[in-house]
């Protein structure tokens, strides 16, 4: 998040000066503490968040119309993977990744404990929402999706917003938004409960691929590269199988769950990417993916010691699938296996032409830099084996 993670005290007080009223006139129905019911109620997929944070993410991600669980749910993972104790390299703090400076003008206290603390999971839900809805009042006015002009605000700065009359032309900014809409479709919860999810038009292809790696040996941390003789882990195998048809899909297990969205048990189509997680009730636990081929089964690198094979996957640990799409997987960070460093986000972009700029000019800039995004540390976002779909007690 750039406007966090940027000058700190130019982006507050510029949020300020765009619009000083605005916020007072939003902060006489936020004050109480307890957002509002709105029309745009689409709400969180099971087990795409922590459970401890789900009721507060459901609750607070409609604080405002131009907010929703699913986006809410979706900004969160991007700045910290859900990780409380994510701080990045220039100060950005927990969950929310505020910096102190913005903290200090948008803190708000939401477990009601009489503090204030960006350390507080649920203190910086409330804080992220607080803050995309008093940036989608100062910006409610200019033309286009509200929604996208809202998270350009909270990348570059309500002022250059206003200042394009909408998504400003900077490439980090447009990523950011294209990004963050992408990925909150993998936290929504279906329109209706049974309603079908979408068939992906790359799922043979990706069987393809696996079945012709049948018979090969396992490898910790394998990419199928020359060099390892063409071996995988788990995670690594998904990741080639969906590269083999287009789609890039990050290197760790408990990212590729948000690659798509989440089909029941009884939709699960020959392609789908299968979880299974130490915890149910925290997708932070995902350790396995395998590739479901029909049947009640699938193909997987399953551990050190065995071969790419077909297995069952209705076994205890299963925590459900992901139906992978391109533009979701497009949007996702991308860990690495190794260290579990959160690396930018990759938009895809197109490099900007002369008449758009890659980075913003004055006074947009005094607001906020459009850099890439600082992420939390190889620490702070936690990695290591579980995250790239390995763990010592299963591998």
């Amino acid at each position: 998040m750039v406007l966090r993670k940027g000058a700190t005290a130019a982006a507050a007080a510029g949020v300020v000066a765009v619009g000083f009223i605005g916020l007072v006139t939003f902060g006489t129905y936020a004050a109480s503490g307890t957002p509002q019911g709105r029309s745009n109620a689409a709400g969180l997929s099971p087990g795409t968040v922590p459970a401890a944070y789900q009721g507060p993410i459901e609750q607070w991600g409609r604080l405002c119309p131009d907010l929703s669980p699913p986006l809410l749910a979706a900004q969160l993972y991007q700045e910290s993977g859900f990780d409380p104790r994510a701080r990045s390299g220039v100060g950005a703090e927990g969950l929310a990744q505020f910096i102190p400076g913005t903290w200090a003008a948008y803190g708000t206290d939401g477990n009601n404990d009489g503090r204030k603390d960006p350390w507080e999971p649920l203190d910086a839900i409330a804080s992220a929402a607080t803050f995309d809805c008093a940036l989608a009042t100062l910006v409610g006015k200019v033309p286009g999706d509200r929604q996208s002009n809202m998270l350009a605000a909270y990348n570059a700065g309500p002022g250059a917003v206003t200042k394009y009359q909408g998504v400003p032309p900077y490439r980090e900014t447009q990523g950011y938004v294209r990004n963050i809409l992408a990925t909150s479709r993998s936290f929504a919860a279906p329109v209706a409960p049974g309603a079908p999810v979408e068939v992906s038009a790359q799922s043979a292809g990706a069987i393809y691929f696996a079945q012709d790696k049948l018979g090969t040996p396992y490898l910790w941390g394998g990419d199928g590269l020359d060099s390892q003789n063409g071996r995988f882990d788990c995670s690594g195998l998904t990741k080639a199988a969906f590269e083999s048809v287009g789609i890039l899909l990050p290197r760790v297990a408990n990212d590729q769950w948000y690659a798509g969205p989440h089909p029941s048990r009884d939709q699960l189509r020959p392609g789908d990417l299968v979880f299974w997680a130490t915890d149910l009730t925290d997708p932070r636990s995902i350790h396995h993916v395998g590739i479901y081929v029909g049947g009640g089964y699938m193909i997987n690198a399953p551990h050190t010691g065995a071969v790419i094979r077909y297995d069952k996957i209705d076994t205890k640990e299963y925590i459900g699938a992901t139906r992978v799409t391109s533009d979701a997987a497009q949007a996702l960070p991308n860990r690495n296996a190794d260290g579990g460093v959160i690396a930018p986000s990759r938009p895809g972009d197109p490099a900007p032409t002369p008449s758009s700029p890659a980075t913003p000019s004055a006074p947009a800039a005094q607001v906020a830099q459009a850099a890439p995004a600082a992420r939390p540390t190889a620490a702070a976002a936690g990695g290591g084996p579980a995250r790239s779909g390995q763990t010592p007690a299963k591998n």
